[in-house]
């Protein structure tokens, strides 16, 4: 239920360049083919819109502004811009020659992923590796990730359409890839998170296979053969458990070190290292767990990696319950501390392929490494045998993953002024400070035009129901150089809640939200009680209590900014995706604070989600929710009678984490008891939306629903409306 951000960034989560604002006949002809929708458009094609457009042109003083409505503002930040102009990132890497390559998912080619090369003379332009027939994406545990990986001149990368590996020469634009797994008739077998074993020419690889169940998978850690002329069966290297992840092997070939973990538990609540020697023949011969095998320990360890000269490092959160820098000592199987503090230096793994952490080659006793305190990323160095850490400086606020380069690093980032990006970073002889920034990728290389349009976030702590603990939130308020509203008008707030539940929002530019605040609305991202980046304990709010601390947690965030003169309580409004998408439902449900939302493939019926969901997160709920009664009392679904506001509904008809019914239900409900709803649904889409057409319809019916229902103001945008069920 992790990928609330995949609708607003295509991930991007993450994450527009055609200013078009107002649909031709064949655009309504495209959304009525492409969507099922529980509604009809009118035949007059009424438009919600303002008679008038302020030019962008140019940015007038403050005391120029006009005056108007809050939420009436136009602004060059259409649904277009949102949708079309937003890159996916999906993961990045280096090869001998020193040449960057990163995953691009492009919301314009339907969602379509694509592994793009570029030249070691970085002014020259960048060219797709994958072929226009082949879609690098691999859906194991529904999320993937660890999609590709190259060696040398060689990249092995899961094909989307039949999830099989292939091979492909890196070298020449017209490679063409070659299969590496068997054909089983469908995507039924996936790979992730893979690396080169080039002493005995395989690929060792997470694999999951659902030809006997797609409810109950098996995974299991795989080798496939690299050479020869006919396709083989994987190998089986490592198996029994449930889950596994991170299979990193040493540069001798001899020692492969890997995460599993078992139900009800997720890799975030307790996971285990483990190391497993290789036999000449290829087989794991002998097994040694290295962290998480003591039962008086309570730890996740996550990220195994290999130095050069063999030794072991990883991440753990034993002990102060955040996720720190650990090495094992092999010569007595213990494990040492290279670096504590109360900050997080990974991520849960919701995907396959993360790398928060690099070696430094030229220099092994330093550890290049993001780390995350108080809703703020830092880039920095760990000195391996000093137990020091030096904060290297950088614009991006928000940092992901890592890659070595050629004496630089290539960094995963974003800030509240840059989207998602990719920059190389070139140390001094002593990485010991940055002497070049350079951004080489944007997921947006346009949205600097709509600078004076942003809304900056503003990282806010807000008191909760229970007393003395605190939740936090990222804060943006309205904003555009041309309009103003009157001083005695407070603005509509959106409040937004994050999927997962487990996950984190980050205080990053996005469009999605630039969309709202520069046509005056306040937003507000929450990172409520269960979210990650504040420690264990702070993530184990949720436990037992999902439906209530998110909930509280939401409501609390709203009142907050009512009390504190930055949104109008009549005019509060909440949204999300997935597990965010059941939190608002329950909020709808529970709580009166708001006044309408909007559910994005959300869920409404705990026990169904339990019943139906994938192997991943099947058992995720026990630990959240707690028994049958729980799972009754926390479920929208059963308390229909207690919604008293509009809703709408989004859902994709392909999603295997929360299935199509979730939304049926509670829209058939809804209109039974006669609440103002509308559902849409989406064909080909899975779990987030990732198609341009898709991505601009949601954003821009959430919008007008509101608007009509709770507004009490019209949208500058030219926008079809669609019938809303008792209402229209």
């Amino acid at each position: 239920m992790a990928l609330s951000a995949i609708t607003t960034a295509a991930i991007t989560t993450s994450r527009h360049s055609i200013l078009s604002h107002s649909p031709s006949v064949s655009n309504l002809t495209l959304l009525i083919t492409t969507h099922r929708l529980h509604y009809h458009y009118r035949h007059s094609r009424k438009l919600i819109t303002t008679t008038t457009m302020a030019s962008s042109s140019a940015t007038p003083s403050p005391d120029h502004k006009t005056t108007a409505p809050y939420g009436s503002w136009h602004s060059p930040i259409t649904s277009d811009v949102v949708s079309g102009a937003s890159k996916g990132l999906g993961g990045t890497a280096v090869d001998s020659h020193g040449r960057l390559f990163w995953l691009e998912s492009r919301p314009t080619e339907a969602g379509r992923s694509v592994i793009v090369k570029g030249d070691k003379d970085e002014n020259k332009e960048a060219f797709d590796v994958t072929p226009k027939e082949f879609s690098v994406r691999t859906v194991a545990q529904e999320y993937g990730g660890g999609a590709f990986s190259i060696s040398g001149d060689t990249v092995v990368f899961s094909n989307y359409k039949d999830q099989r590996l292939y091979k492909q020469s890196t070298d020449s634009k017209d490679s063409a890839p070659v299969p590496l797994t068997p054909d089983y008739g469908g995507p039924l077998v996936s790979y992730a998170d893979g690396v080169f074993d080039t002493s005995l020419n395989r690929f060792i690889t997470v694999m999951e296979d659902r030809r006997e169940s797609s409810l109950d998978a098996i995974t299991s850690i795989a080798s496939i053969e690299l050479g020869g002329n006919t396709i083989q069966e994987p190998k089986v290297l490592v198996g029994g458990n449930d889950f596994y992840a991170f299979p990193r092997l040493d540069a001798s070939g001899k020692r492969l070190a890997w995460i599993e973990w078992s139900h009800p538990n997720m890799p975030w609540d307790k996971s285990q290292l483990w190391v497993g020697y290789i036999s000449d023949t290829g087989d794991v011969y002998k097994r040694v767990c290295v962290a998480g095998g003591d039962s008086a320990i309570v730890e996740s360890p996550t990220e195994p990696k290999w130095s050069d000269e063999g030794e072991l490092f990883f991440i753990t959160d034993r002990k102060s319950g955040f996720w720190n820098l650990h090495r094992w000592v092999e010569s007595d199987n213990t494990v040492a501390p290279i670096y504590s503090s109360e900050a997080e230096f990974a991520r849960p793994l919701w995907v396959f392929g993360m790398n928060s952490y690099e070696i430094i080659k030229e220099q092994n006793n330093l550890i290049a490494c993001t780390y995350r305190q108080k809703g703020r990323s830092y880039l920095a160095i760990v000195d391996k045998n000093k137990s020091t850490l030096s904060v290297l400086e950088s614009p991006f606020t928000d940092l992901m993953n890592i890659t070595s380069g050629v004496k630089c690093l290539y960094v995963e980032g974003a800030s509240g002024v840059h989207p998602t990006s990719i920059a190389k970073v070139s140390l001094d002889e002593q990485a010991s400070k940055v002497v070049d920034f350079k951004i080489v990728w944007s997921s947006s290389p346009t949205i600097s035009e709509y600078k004076s349009y942003f809304s900056s976030p503003e990282f806010i702590e807000f008191p909760t129901e229970v007393p003395g603990e605190v939740a936090y939130a990222y804060y943006y308020p309205p904003t555009n150089p041309i309009y103003q509203a009157s001083q005695d008008e407070k603005p509509p707030l959106l409040l937004k809640s994050h999927g997962g539940p487990t996950a984190e929002t980050r205080g990053i530019l996005n469009l999605n939200v630039q969309f709202w605040t520069s046509r005056g609305w306040a937003f507000v991202d929450v990172n409520y009680g269960g979210s990650t980046g504040y420690g264990r304990a702070f993530r184990e709010r949720l436990l037992e209590r999902w439906g209530i601390v998110d909930v509280n947690d939401c409501c609390s965030c709203a009142q907050f900014l009512v009390d504190s003169g930055k949104a109008d309580g009549e005019r509060l409004c909440i949204t999300g995706g997935s597990a965010g998408g059941y939190t608002t439902l329950a909020a709808l449900a529970f709580k009166k604070t708001f006044k309408a939302g909007a559910s994005l493939y959300g869920v409404a019926d705990l026990k169904l989600l339990k019943e139906e969901t994938h192997k991943f997160e099947s058992r995720y709920m026990d630990n959240l929710v707690g028994g049958e009664k729980e799972f009754f009392e926390r479920s929208p679904i059963n308390f229909v009678d207690q919604f008293s506001c509009p809703i709408i509904l989004f859902q994709g008809l392909e999603d295997k984490v929360v299935p199509p019914d979730q939304a049926r239900k509670i829209y058939q409900a809804l209109k039974a008891k006669g609440l103002p709803v509308a559902l849409v649904e989406y064909e080909g889409e899975q779990h987030g939306f990732r198609k341009a057409e898709n991505i601009k319809f949601t954003l821009e019916q959430q919008m007008v629903f509101f608007a009509r229902l709770v507004g009490h103001f019209k949208v500058a945008d030219q926008i079809v409306p669609i019938k809303i069920d008792n209402f229209d």
